[in-house]
Parts: C-alpha cells; structure tokens; sequence
C-alpha cells in the first residue's frame, strides 16, 4: 500500500509520523480525504476533529483549532497553534470539547475586559472635554 509522511508542527514540538496511508479533514467546503500521490494542495481546516491511519493499523485522531494543510511530494504538513493526538475517539473528543468550552470562557473573559477598559476610555474623553468646556 502506497504511504505518505504526515508533518504535525504546533507552537513548541514538531513530530514526524511515516508510513500514513489515509488523511480525513475537513475544510470550510466540506470533508475530505487525501491518499498518497494526491495531487499538491493547500487550505485551511476548520476547529475540529481530523484522523489519520498509518499502514493497517486503527486511526489515530486530531483534535485541531484549526490548522494550515499542505500536501506537496508525498509530504503532508499540518501547522497550528496546538493539537492533541490520541487513538481512543472518545477521549479525544472529551478532551476537544473542554478546549472548546475553555477558549470559549477566555474568549468571554477578553470581550468583557475590552468593554471595561472602552467604558473607561469613553468616560475620560468625557470628563477631559467637560472640563475643558469649563474653561479648565
């Protein structure tokens, strides 16, 4: 069977995984999947699930917040901020909702510190231009 070289590079590590003889992903138009001498690509993938099997054996999965694929000479190379890799779907699925309900919280959490600080800003060009109206 025909294989190709899978390349997972995050924020601190890159690991390099031989030998994969099927990628499933799945981009803004859809899923997809990519076998060896697929023709050379490029996009995004969306937050998610990804899996990948290398020769016969079971599929390992990819939990992603999204990545850049590219394929090119039989190489696979998958950048992104972080992932997580495992072959129990469950558990990684667990894993890829609670960083979904955590980026979320964060998320909620700048938003609100971001109103606050526009509230403070908007209230000192006020103050700045009332006093100033004063002749002050």
């Amino acid at each position: 069977m025909k294989a190709f070289t899978l390349i997972l590079q995050d924020a601190t590590r890159t690991e390099r995984i031989e030998q994969v003889t099927s990628f499933t992903g799945e981009d803004a138009s859809g899923s997809f999947g990519i076998l060896a001498s697929h023709a050379r690509m490029m996009t995004s993938l969306v937050f998610g699930l990804a899996r990948f099997r290398v020769g016969e054996n079971h599929w390992q999965y990819l939990a992603l917040p999204g990545a850049v694929l590219y394929f090119n000479d039989n190489e696979l190379s998958l950048s992104t901020r972080r992932y997580l890799l495992d072959d129990n779907y469950e558990r990684i699925s667990i894993a890829l909702h609670e960083q979904l309900l955590a980026e979320e919280k964060e998320l909620h959490e700048l938003k609100k510190s971001l109103h606050h600080m526009e509230e403070e800003v908007l209230k000192r060009l006020w103050e700045m231009g009332h006093n100033s109206g004063r002749g002050g």
